[in-house]
């Protein structure tokens, strides 16, 4: 008897109440939140990669010399839209007779059998700083370059940078709808599952308050144990992310290049935090309503 008492009041103890459901359901919800966090992330980097490989070929006058060549070489990587490796601008050669090989490896037929010549031409390639990847900022860009004496022709893909920047646009507005309504959907699962979780102690509450408990003292060992629900909800909702994106990492290649750790870390620690915050104030919500409840509402 004496031991079936001591149980019960391990169960009525103020601030307690089954956990489980309360941090399973917050981790879930938590975890949804992290892993679209990542794609964001690996999303944001992707973008960057791709604006990064916009290039502009400078096509030389043939026969140019070598100092000419030199001197146009110096002339671009001095200027403001090459875009910058280490605080070293990027300009890559290509011969004409590279270049003919290349074309012949690829198609398998030798021109120069039947012209007599390689028409091809000595070329010099670069990618394009940020601000300078909008297709009218290009064209002014090429129409400067091609000033430059030695210069025959400056080409890049017409449209793309725009085309890029239309679609990023439209992914970015897309995200933010996703993260706006998961967010919300997040919000109202981690305050029902605490909300069913304190309905048990909803007497128990009441009790406290009937023999002039405080609603300070009362609320306290309640927010407190939210604090570390949620926290420890936002850690396992971090270690099943690094168990997912390392397990992701080794089935495919080139992933793990798109990530940028130290965000991701710092991704873990806001879920955690994050946890801890929600549930606290998810349950500062409930006791507040059941603290103003009248004993007919309770029932």
């Amino acid at each position: 008897m004496a031991k079936e008492t001591k149980k019960y009041r391990r169960k009525k103890k103020l601030g307690s109440y089954q956990s489980f459901s309360v941090v399973f359901s917050t981790s879930l919800a938590l975890f949804v939140i992290g892993l679209f966090g990542i794609l964001v992330l690996q999303a944001n980097k992707l973008t960057a990669v791709i604006k990064q490989n916009i290039e502009v070929q400078v096509y030389l006058n043939k026969d140019i010399s070598e100092s000419q060549r030199g001197r146009i070489e110096s002339e671009l990587s001095a200027s403001d839209y090459i875009l910058m490796t280490d605080g070293q601008a990027e300009i890559t050669f290509k011969s004409k007779e590279e270049a003919a090989e290349e074309f012949i490896e690829s198609t398998g037929e030798d021109f120069s059998s039947f012209l007599g010549d390689n028409p091809l031409k000595d070329a010099l390639t670069f990618k394009v700083n940020e601000e300078f990847q909008t297709n009218e900022a290009l064209e002014a860009l090429k129409e400067r370059i091609q000033k430059i004496s030695g210069v025959f022709e400056v080409t890049y893909v017409e449209n793309l940078a725009d085309s890029i920047n239309s679609n990023l646009t439209k992914l970015s507005v897309l995200l933010l709808g996703i993260s706006a309504v998961l967010i919300i959907v997040v919000l109202l699962l981690i305050n029902s599952s605490i909300k069913l979780a304190l309905f048990s102690q909803r007497f128990l509450i009441r009790s406290m308050q009937l023999v002039g408990a405080k609603s300070s003292f009362i609320k306290t060992p309640f927010l407190k144990r939210s604090i570390l629900h949620g926290a420890f909800a936002g850690l396992i909702a971090s270690l099943l992310l690094f168990g997912l994106k390392t397990f992701a990492n080794n089935q495919v290649d080139g992933l793990a290049s798109l990530q940028q750790e130290e965000l991701v870390l710092a991704l873990y620690g806001l879920l955690i935090i994050l946890g801890a915050i929600i549930a606290y104030f998810s349950t500062l919500k409930a006791m507040n309503k059941y603290l103003k409840m009248s004993l007919d509402e309770l029932y």
